[in-house]
């Protein structure tokens, strides 16, 4: 049962701040008892750049404006790539991420190295929002939101004897992590416009990675509802081990954002 937050504690809680381009949602919980819990969404306007939205969002909102013990940035975001732990030095982070992906002004290339995962993501965010964000919170802890989901997905899926793909569901992407052997075998996100789509990139990529239909598993989570049963159903007449991932916390949080909180 959640308990409701007493904001006069907020020193004793956490925040965390996810950004995507249809809205932000921002969580306050306890780190001691994750039943204290709060969770709102901040609609955006789509013609308005991010850092436009982020200023208006950062001026408006109440919740935000306490003191808190931690603060989480969370950036939904295609703009990332990911390294071998082992190939990755501070110094070529920026000749790194745009050896994959086209270079771009005004942005700023940030590093999250994932221990459990023996990874590295880097991803982008435009400097104005950065600059926003780091004046506001100036001991944030920023991430992309692949970097929790993967993070969480090798956690639970080392020692398992089967290979395990995770499909994580948004309104116009999907985020792939695929683990087999106790290593990381890919992390990518698409852009997709329909069901069909979905179950082509996810369908096409298990065939690629050699996942037995019959043995290995397919880990779905994420939202909206209506698209998630429709990619189920999908997915089901050709992978016997289809497994959907509830929350464990309020429906309302955004897994990935869940996700970062299991993992602390």
């Amino acid at each position: 049962m959640t308990v409701p937050i007493d904001f006069t504690q907020s020193a004793q809680y956490n925040l965390s701040i996810r950004l995507s381009t249809d809205g932000f949602s921002f969580s306050v919980f306890n780190p001691q008892d994750n039943r204290e819990c709060f969770c709102s969404f901040y609609p955006v306007n789509a013609r308005h750049s991010m850092a436009a939205n982020l200023k208006q969002f950062l001026a408006e909102t109440e919740e935000i404006k306490h003191r808190y013990k931690q603060v989480n940035i969370l950036v939904h975001t295609e703009r990332y790539t990911s390294v071998p732990l082992e190939w990755y030095e501070d110094e070529l982070t920026d000749t790194l991420f745009y050896q994959n992906l086209p270079r771009r002004n005004n942005e700023v290339i940030l590093c999250n190295v994932l221990g459990k995962s023996n990874v590295v993501i880097l991803f982008a965010l435009d400097k104005l929002s950065h600059l926003f964000l780091t004046e506001h919170f100036p001991e944030a802890r920023f991430f992309a939101t692949i970097s929790p989901l993967t993070e969480y997905f090798c956690q639970q899926s080392k020692g398992s004897e089967r290979r395990r793909l995770l499909v994580h569901l948004q309104p116009e992407t999907v985020d792939v992590i695929a683990f087999g052997k106790d290593c990381l075998q890919l992390v990518n996100t698409y852009s997709v416009s329909s069901t069909e789509d979905c179950c082509y990139y996810l369908l096409g990529i298990w065939k690629q990675l050699g996942y037995d239909q019959e043995h290995d598993e397919l880990h779905v989570c994420g939202e909206p509802a209506a698209e998630r049963t429709e990619v189920l159903e999908c997915l089901k007449k050709y992978v016997r081990h289809v497994i959907i991932i509830n929350p464990r916390m309020e429906d309302n949080i955004p897994f990935d954002m869940q996700s970062l909180i299991l993992c602390e």
